[in-house]
């Protein structure tokens, strides 16, 4: 594996409440410019919050893995590892690196020549849970173990271990000297988590003893058990903590999917989710009714049944009581079985009013990927005119606008406005201009009503997929190439989020990225980690997909008809003029088995027993779409068509729209979610693809494998990396290597930017809009909703005292 390979999306999302700056980054406040949104935890002094309770927490699934250097480690991998282990650094509300004083006095670089020297000086009351003093001996069988210089330990990453040459105790044994083989700018994202010696002291406590359990532990809570019967993992309050003890005495984290978290919500069963859109409309709608009728007992207006109009009842009760005994005895069954869900419906409504939705943005971005590997997209003129076709702003304002967020677009690759390294580089490129799009078309060599030569009912499109496909009932499981799935952004589809892990997610933007993404792209997601989901009904429209696909390529077949450009075909009997989508299906039939090299169907051509003749070239006419050599400028667009990618969907059918006024041709392809990252954009599958990345504080390290140029394999394979788009530059290599090995912060920071500005220049991903973070909490919970890019400080959550929650409630008439 890769020692660029990039940390998980879970990583950045375990927020925190901010810390102070004990080792300066460098630059100023400003630099980076405000967040696009803060974060919304309900944030309570520590005197205003309850000694002891129980917090019960929706995460995706239970860890396979304990140890968050391995490569199935997830979102909630890493959410313990941030509860029971020592973070040297965590992440404030902006997204910037700032060191934890529960571990750290101080931490900065004190040599730079000849060599990059860091000390580290040991908050002296720092132990492990067994009573052992936190010191260099952890830090040398850490760096070890993630050196990569020892294939015995089964790690997924060591980007920046493999730099260190050695490690040695200070002056005292509270003092840890690193000293680095080369100079590393990003060297606060070591050590974090740091595990005891125990754990990474030899290969096989590494690759087994920390997978179930963690014996040893140095943070605010301890890991108590993990019922995997019950989907629960139970952190309880450390009694060795050092700090600020822990306000709650346990925090119990609950797998729950998230398609059936309102549900669980509203039984009881978690006090605090990460939700898609659909469940925060429903908790919206949950108070609305409260507030217009509290009390009255009603069922909602809403949900099963509701949309059943006076003449369907009618139908229904008459169809019931009817004479046909069949027909009523399944039409009872049906309305027994509605009022249930009624009555179920109802009551969720009820008990999910007692909720609030806290909202902020995701540390992750959704982007629009051109796979440049082959085709017109090959072409940067191609992809630049793609990306000048987008109105970005518009794009973000469908996905984010409903939430009551900043639907501004992101300008940046590499960091998030708020983060030290953000800057909008995207006039690199330059935005929506459909001139200068129409002109950059024109110059690679694409006209508008040019001669289509193609055999006989051959459709225009993608030599890899048949248009209009959706394969999104391919059956997944062992066997079908389906059964596993890893979805940047989301999570990671484990987890959605996916963008948490998916890079984990990347579980499921991409995270994350399948149901981790399910917050506003949420394939990531998800990765997994991220698309925003709607489950269930739909209580917010989203426009439904158009049929682009079919609508054009029968635009195409009826002007080529009406030309009377259709050459007959010998080998079937002439046939009557037909409607568009008639002379499509016929076309089909015709030219199938001679493009398949399929025998004619029985009769099909009499009795004579010749072969079927070779397809016969015939010449039409793109008409108002782009054409070039004899064919149109198609392009294929895959979506994941699972009940998480809504948003995801209407943002990928407006931009075919986008790309329509230019003459671009999208064939939009929806495939299962299982599918849809590893079999598509791993495998370099599309043309065009929507999934998503998490930002990061160091993205010197993270950032490169996206957008490294890929390399030719000894086999002939090219590899990729993590850079999906194939898209890639020597210069651009050359900045990020510049940048990873400048210590001086503001000069490394601009060479991030400088990077930033040739990855749009190359046009090979457009980002669109920082992904939606919506949580349901209830209302008297402190210190924990929607992080946006800081990581939760898990000693501080808690539930408000009575007194506080009143005033607060209070405040708010």
């Amino acid at each position: 594996m890769s020692q660029r390979t990039r940390r998980s999306l879970a990583l950045l999302t375990s927020g925190v409440l901010a810390l102070p700056l004990l080792a300066g980054c460098g630059g100023g406040d400003d630099e980076g410019g405000p967040v696009a949104a803060g974060q919304d935890i309900a944030a309570t002094a520590r005197d205003k919050v309850a000694d002891g309770g129980v917090l019960r927490w929706a995460v995706d699934s239970l860890p396979d893995t304990l140890n968050t250097f391995q490569a199935d480690a997830d979102a909630t991998t890493n959410r313990i590892a941030g509860a029971v282990l020592p973070q040297l650094f965590t992440l404030d509300g902006r997204g910037r690196p700032v060191a934890n004083p529960d571990y750290l006095e101080k931490a900065e670089v004190v040599e730079r020549e000849p060599k990059q020297v860091v000390l580290y000086k040991l908050n002296q009351q720092a132990v492990w849970s067994d009573g052992r003093e936190i010191g260099a001996a952890d830090f040398v069988a850490q760096w070890r173990a993630l050196s990569g210089k020892d294939s015995a330990y089964w790690t997924a990453r060591n980007a920046g271990y493999d730099r260190i040459e050695k490690i040695e105790r200070g002056k005292t044994d509270l003092e840890v000297k690193v000293t680095f083989a080369k100079p590393y700018t990003d060297w606060r994202s070591l050590f974090s988590p740091l595990y005891p010696k125990q754990v990474t002291g030899t290969p096989d406590a590494f690759n087994e003893g920390a997978r179930g359990t963690l014996k040893v532990t140095a943070g605010p809570f301890n890991l108590g058990a993990i019922d995997k019967k019950t989907g629960t993992a139970a952190l309880t309050r450390s009694a060795r903590w050092w700090g600020r003890p822990a306000k709650l005495d346990t925090l119990v984290l609950t797998a729950v999917p998230r398609a059936q978290r309102p549900a669980a919500l509203a039984a009881g069963k978690v006090d605090l989710a990460e939700i898609d859109r659909a469940g925060a409309d429903r908790i919206a709608l949950a108070a609305r009714d409260a507030e217009r009728s509290p009390g009255s007992g009603k069922s909602p207006a809403h949900g099963p049944g509701a949309s059943m109009t006076p003449a369907e009842a009618t139908l229904s009760w008459a169809t019931a009581y009817g004479a046909d005994e069949g027909k009523a005895a399944t039409e009872r069954e049906n309305r027994a079985q509605n009022a249930d869900a009624a009555k179920n419906y109802a009551d969720e409504q009820s008990a999910l009013g007692t909720f609030t939705v806290r909202k902020s943005l995701e540390p992750a971005y959704t982007q629009l990927a051109l796979n440049g590997s082959a085709g017109p997209l090959a072409d940067e003129r191609v992809r630049r005119a793609v990306a000048r076709a987008l109105d970005r702003k518009e794009l973000a304002e469908i996905v984010l606008k409903p939430l009551g967020l900043p639907a501004k677009p992101v300008g940046s690759h590499v960091a998030l406005a708020g983060q030290r390294a953000y800057a909008d580089n995207s006039e690199a490129l330059g935005g929506k201009d459909i001139h200068a799009a129409e002109a950059l078309l024109a110059d690679a060599g694409w006209r508008r009503g040019g001669k289509l030569t193609e055999p006989a009912g051959a459709k225009a499109g993608s030599e890899n997929a048949e248009d209009g496909q959706d394969d999104s009932k391919t059956p997944s499981g062992p066997g079908t190439g389906n059964d596993g799935l890893y979805i940047v952004g989301e999570t990671d589809g484990r987890g959605g989020d996916s963008l948490d892990r998916g890079l984990p997610a990347f579980r499921s933007a991409i995270k994350a990225d399948a149901e981790a993404s399910a917050q506003g792209d949420q394939g990531d997601q998800g990765a997994g980690n991220g698309p925003l989901a709607q489950g269930g009904r739909r209580l917010s429209p989203v426009p439904a997909a158009a049929p682009l696909a079919d609508e054009q390529r029968a635009a195409l077949l009826a002007q080529a008809e009406a030309l009377g450009a259709d050459a007959p075909d010998p080998a079937a009997p002439a046939a009557p003029a037909a409607p568009a989508d008639a002379a499509d299906s016929a076309d089909d039939a015709k030219s199938g088995p001679a493009r398949d090299g399929a025998a004619p169907e029985p009769g099909r051509s009499g009795s004579s027993p010749s072969p079927a003749p070779a397809p016969v070239k015939q010449t039409r006419n793109s008409g108002n779409m782009l054409a070039k050599d004899g064919k149109a400028l198609s392009l294929r667009f895959v979506l994941p068509a699972g009940p998480g990618s809504e948003a995801l969907r209407t943002v990928g059918e407006r931009i075919a729209q986008m790309l329509q006024k230019v003459g671009v041709h999208t064939e939009l392809t929806k495939v299962a979610d299982e599918s849809f990252f590893k079999d598509h954009i791993a495998s370099g599958q599309y043309d065009l693809a929507l999934y998503s990345w998490p930002a990061t504080a160091y993205p010197a390290t993270d950032a490169r494998p996206i957008f490294a140029k890929p390399e030719p394999a000894a086999d002939g394979s090219l590899l990729v990396e993590q850079n999906y788009t194939r898209v890639g530059t020597d210069h651009i290599d050359q900045l990020f290597d510049q940048a990873l090995g400048e210590l001086d912060e503001e000069a490394s920071r601009e060479l991030m930017r400088k990077a930033d500005a040739r990855i749009w220049a190359a046009a090979g991903s457009i980002p669109l809009y920082q992904r939606p973070e919506l949580v349901a909490a209830k209302p008297n919970l402190a210190n924990a909703g929607a992080f946006g890019l800081g990581t939760p400080r898990f000693q501080d959550i808690g539930w408000k005292k009575a007194q506080a929650a009143k005033e607060k409630q209070e405040k708010k008439k």
